[in-house]
């Protein structure tokens, strides 16, 4: 199994689209993941929440995965996200992953069907058991309507050890505060919301996975480079640098926002796909005046 500690900073990557949205854009997104790796982003994310998973085919799931793996090359760790709301499903996703080369995969807890805390528990030790891979679980009931309580999240520790990692959006910082004093160093807590990162780390999460990293990766990694080093002060001014691109991002759907700045650069085509729509002209000028003014600000 690959040694794996989640830590550091981790980009939720999008996934570019050709301008109807009906392809992937491939060389927009080794672009994408080169910009990463020279930023020195220490994680690769494909496949979450921002690259619009619920979307892509199988194939193209396989391919992101594969194409992200070849160019990280060691320079980056990979942890693609291979939840569904189906436990075999998510098994199939996550050993297909761990083929391809992933170090680790992430795992989101089941939505619609909103299983019990009991049936979060069964699904995750389930798949932890037939996948020969360190598991990340991603918390986020905002979009599962479903929450992994502390109490759960600990019961799963006792019986998956390669359960190493939660990624927190539950966008309460009480709960990783919990998490992290009742489970001390069993478990690597990241920040799922970029404008919790540095409260976060300040009680002992390690870092973030973060969507602003997609068009500023240098800038996140410095928040994280720095509060990890414990030069606090630094780490203050930094985040809050960048609270107001982090809060621009998210003023409609993720990762409509995060295209329109990329676009905006020239990096790729604001596209999505449906149900998703490309980001309003006012959320657009909203995000590039945010970048704008935090690159005077630098």
């Amino acid at each position: 199994m690959t040694a794996f500690s989640p830590s550091g900073t981790c980009t939720a990557l999008v996934t570019p689209f050709t301008a109807e949205g009906s392809a992937v854009d491939w060389p927009a997104f080794e672009r994408l993941v080169e910009g990463q790796l020279e930023a020195g982003i220490d994680v690769l994310v494909p496949c979450g929440t921002t690259g619009e998973t619920p979307t892509l085919s199988d194939a193209e799931q396989a391919e992101l995965i594969a194409r992200t793996v070849s160019l990280a090359r060691g320079r980056a760790q990979v942890m693609p996200g291979t939840g569904s709301n189906g436990t075999q499903k998510t098994i199939e996703l996550s050993r297909r992953a761990v083929e391809l080369g992933a170090d680790a995969v992430m795992v989101v807890m089941p939505y619609y069907n909103k299983p019990s805390q009991l049936g979060m528990q069964r699904h995750i030790e389930l798949v932890a058991a037939a996948v020969p891979a360190p598991v990340v679980l991603y918390n986020i009931p905002g979009r599962c309507s479903v929450e992994l309580s502390v109490d759960s999240t600990l019961a799963v520790l006792d019986t998956c050890p390669n359960v190493v990692g939660v990624k927190d959006a539950t966008g309460n910082v009480l709960y990783c505060q919990e998490l992290l004093r009742r489970a001390g160093e069993r478990v690597s807590v990241l920040s799922g919301d970029d404008p919790l990162t540095l409260p976060m780390m300040s009680v002992g999460a390690r870092g973030v996975i973060s969507v602003t990293s997609n068009v500023l990766p240098s800038a996140v990694a410095d928040v994280v480079r720095a509060a990890a080093s414990g030069q606090w002060a630094e780490a203050r001014r930094r985040h809050l640098a960048l609270l107001p691109v982090h809060r621009a991002l998210f003023v409609e759907p993720n990762p409509q926002p995060v295209k329109a700045a990329l676009a905006a650069r020239g990096r790729m085509s604001e596209a999505v796909r449906p149900p998703l729509v490309a980001a309003s002209a006012a959320t657009r000028a909203q995000v590039v005046a945010a970048i704008e003014a935090w690159e005077q600000e630098a």
